[in-house]
């Protein structure tokens, strides 16, 4: 009887000790997601932009899941980035960003960017960043590794004075604000506005 008690006995406390192992384990595991979604909800650092306003309103349009870099830094690696113009061909032909690539947005091909290395700094842009980030999205998922989307995008480029070049590579004053309503996020007076 007594073998058979304290057999009774372990058996208890293997399955006691069991349980609290495995309570410890799913607190665990629940407090580590927690951590691990709290982390990647944080918001994005963003850029300072010319106007708050648009600030404000990028962050109520943007889902910030793609990084970000500013127009100071892009102007200071233009040369060391591949950068690509997610606008229409009309806009794009109208003014754009010396040395980028129009990509379009809404006849976008992945295949388009076969000659780009997954591991090249691929900046985005496009009027205010929202396709671009849509774009961003995308060249994430299809295995780039190193993707920015330009803070404020090429309406900032112009706000801030870099310069703008037309079709022909030459330089112009002249953006396609994509409409009129749009348009009012370009602030320089020597921009000429077009859509």
């Amino acid at each position: 009887m007594q073998k058979t008690k304290s057999t009774f006995t372990q058996s208890i406390q293997t399955k006691t000790s069991r349980r609290r192992f495995f309570q410890l384990l799913y607190t665990f595991l629940f407090g580590f997601l927690i951590f691990t979604t709290a982390c990647s909800q944080q918001p994005a650092v963003r850029p300072p932009l010319s106007d708050p306003a648009l600030d404000k309103e990028l962050g109520s349009m943007l889902d910030f899941n793609v990084p970000l870099m500013g127009v100071a830094e892009l102007k200071e690696r233009q040369s060391k980035v591949v950068l690509l113009d997610a606008r229409e061909p009309e806009e794009y032909e109208r003014s754009h960003i010396e040395g980028a690539r129009c990509i379009g947005y809404k006849k976008f091909k992945l295949k388009k960017l076969k000659d780009i290395p997954k591991d090249a700094t691929v900046v985005l842009y496009c009027s205010v960043g929202y396709r671009s980030e849509k774009i961003g999205q995308k060249l994430q998922k299809a295995g780039f590794t190193d993707v920015y989307n330009l803070y404020g995008s090429i309406f900032e480029w112009a706000n801030q004075g870099y310069p703008l070049v037309d079709k022909s590579g030459e330089s112009t004053q002249t953006l396609h604000t994509y409409s009129r309503t749009w348009s009012k996020w370009v602030k320089r007076k020597e921009i000429q506005k077009v859509w």
